[in-house]
């Protein structure tokens, strides 16, 4: 029987500093050149050819000001700050790539279903179908004021509005136009008929909108929808929607128990359970040998800010940590910030000097370190003990943390049979689940078609 194959997306940011904070002082690191088509045109071709399914780019609205109460730290580190829009790089990625997909991180609450819509179609003209979107729904307070409201709004009325704004999106994207609406005929001039596009009428608690969906039929129509929610809210809605879901283990008899829950969420909604699929945040710092993996690992800790990485968590959890002694306990506090980043603090016994140590290489994510095989050896390990279907790799130095992994690991899950030797043709949606480029029949999304 043949091995399941691990899926890869790249996890990155249109800033600076992404997940593995202060190692944009190292002298290979690149990533203070984010701001040049270049950076990410290149960055596309070099995943390409490790053939990566994808490049996944979050996205935050607002700044981290917890920490210190300023974001003091944030712009001398970099914390994701400044950040640029992600959706305007994957015309010029798209370009240079024929087979690279782009999961897009957009913040629904700050953006009108109707023009938003719109920006996807064209996306995924342009990229001819490869385009996805990570739907967050905001959970930064700097952001809520910074857009016109007085505080974010409540983690599941949050979740609320999303539903909502999924509805409309799906009527703009699947039921306005009909497959065969655009005729294209100069000699008849018609190019597409009129009986065969429909207003979109809706009338809802959070949005109103009238108007039919600019764009004609996209390759997938709606883009692979991918969602991050770990909450009991929040698993209910990726239930509903998310066809690839992002979550962050610590150990792998904890992340099996989130996969578990996610799968069955999505039996709960009607639908298979491997009709999502779930990646897991991970680093990598791999070596010809062991000992020169530990010897890179070392020297990536000596450009790491582990301070930075404590002021990026307490915007995730709204606790400001900087009031801490560094053995003093720290106090659960209930917010509307992530759930599972708060989730985590309650039954352990966590300290600054804790948290300082988790966030040795500037985050808190996994960290593998060792061989070509021993991290291969690590990566099925967690794909057969835990369920999931791949990882999100984050970049650590830029781009080396890829090539590193392209070159010496890839070769290796190939040899064993654990990864894809060539893309298969289609769109994002067809390579990733092996189907069609719409949306499945039991997707809630699908129930909105003309």
């Amino acid at each position: 029987m043949s091995k399941k194959k691990i899926l890869l997306n790249a996890f990155n940011m249109n800033c600076i500093g992404h997940i593995n904070h202060g190692l944009w002082t190292h002298p290979r690191d690149n990533s203070t050149q984010y701001k040049t088509l270049e950076y990410w045109t290149e960055l596309a071709q070099i995943l390409e050819r490790g053939l990566f399914d994808g490049l996944f780019i979050a996205d935050i609205v607002g700044v981290y000001d917890v920490y210190q109460n300023s974001i003091d730290v944030p712009l001398k580190e970099s914390i994701q700050l400044p950040v640029n829009d992600p959706l305007l790089l994957v015309s010029a990625m798209a370009a240079v790539t024929r087979n690279l997909g782009f999961g897009l991180t957009a913040n629904l609450t700050y953006e009108p279903p109707y023009l938003f819509a719109r920006r996807m179609s064209t996306l995924d003209h342009l990229s001819r179908g490869r385009v996805g979107w990570n739907i967050v729904t905001g959970y930064l307070d700097s952001a809520a004021k910074a857009m016109g409201l007085n505080e974010q709004v409540e983690h599941d009325r949050r979740y609320d509005q999303a539903d909502e704004y999924l509805e409309v999106l799906y009527k703009l994207w699947e039921g306005s136009w009909e497959d065969d609406a655009v005729l294209n005929d100069p000699q008849a001039r018609v190019y597409a008929q009129p009986g065969k596009v429909h207003k979109v009428e809706h009338h809802g608690e959070f949005y109103q909108v009238e108007g039919y969906h600019l764009c004609e039929p996209s390759p997938q129509r709606t883009p692979v929808l991918f969602q991050a929610g770990s909450s009991e809210r929040g698993l209910l809605f990726a239930g509903r929607h998310a066809e690839c879901v992002f979550i962050s283990g610590q150990n792998k008899a904890s992340t099996k128990t989130q996969v578990d829950k996610v799968r069955a969420s999505a039996v709960e909604a009607g639908r298979n359970p491997d009709d999502i699929k779930v990646f897991m945040g991970l680093n990598v710092i791999v070596g010809a040998t062991e000992e020169l993996a530990w010897r890179k690992h070392a020297e990536y800790l000596s450009y790491a800010s582990a301070e930075a990485g404590v002021a990026h968590f307490s915007a995730s959890t709204a606790i400001d940590f900087s009031q801490y002694e560094l053995d003093e306990p720290i106090q659960y506090v209930k917010s509307n910030a992530i759930q599972s980043a708060t989730k985590n603090l309650q039954n352990n016994d966590w300290t600054r000097r804790k948290l300082l140590d988790q966030h040795a290489l500037g985050g808190r994510y996994i960290t593998l370190v060792g061989s070509p095989e021993q991290v291969a050896d690590e990566l099925e390990s967690w794909i057969s003990e835990t369920g999931l279907d791949g990882f999100n790799l984050t970049r650590i130095v830029t781009p080396e943390s890829y090539v590193d992994f392209i070159d010496l690991v890839i070769p290796e899950l190939q040899r064993r049979g654990s990864y894809k030797t060539a893309y298969e043709q289609g769109t994002l949606r067809e390579k990733v689940f092996h189907g069609a480029a719409r949306l499945p029949e039991q997707h809630t999304g699908a129930t909105y078609r003309h």
